[in-house]
């Protein structure tokens, strides 16, 4: 296991669409190990293979010890509930910062375990929050996107002064 480097914001590989994991292998296993320990080193409860520099769809979220490490291998929502939540988000590729998000309070995704087996979940409050923030930046949506452009600029100044500190 290693701690990689961090993409940080603005670089523009946050901007591209990560691709589907098509190999299931010890390789792809020894990511998800990397990720885990980048992610705990950053601190965060979340983190993607893009967040390092790796364009896959994989995910890797520790949100409680009782609950373990989850990761997720794919992972698309299938269903989202109509209710809507705000909940504090923030990035490991743009540490410092945080805002409110607007998300969905609970959704339903599938995804692959690091074996190559199909998974549904069902989720509701922060992990619903973290499955649909990660998607977002699988997909190429970095979390500031989901905020009002006055927000945003707000966030972006704040991050750029304390990069500069």
């Amino acid at each position: 296991m290693t701690i990689r480097p961090l993409v940080r914001y603005p670089d523009r590989r946050l901007a591209i669409p990560a691709r589907p994991v098509t190999v299931f292998d010890d390789a792809l296993r020894e990511l998800a190990a990397d990720l885990l320990e980048t992610m705990r080193a950053a601190p965060g409860i979340g983190i993607t293979a893009p967040h390092i520099g790796v364009p896959l769809r994989v995910v890797v979220l520790e949100l409680e010890a009782r609950e373990g490490v989850q990761t997720y291998v794919n992972p698309e929502i299938e269903w989202a509930s109509p209710e809507m939540i705000l909940h504090r988000e923030g990035s490991v590729s743009m540490p410092g910062v945080n805002d409110e998000v607007q998300r969905h309070a609970r959704v339903r995704i599938n995804y692959w375990d690091l074996y190559g087996n199909m998974r549904i979940e069902e989720s509701d409050g922060l992990r619903a929050v973290c499955h649909q923030h990660e998607i977002d930046q699988l997909d190429g949506m970095f979390w500031i996107q989901r905020l009002s452009r006055l927000k945003r600029e707000r966030l972006v100044k704040k991050y750029e002064k304390m990069s500069r500190d």
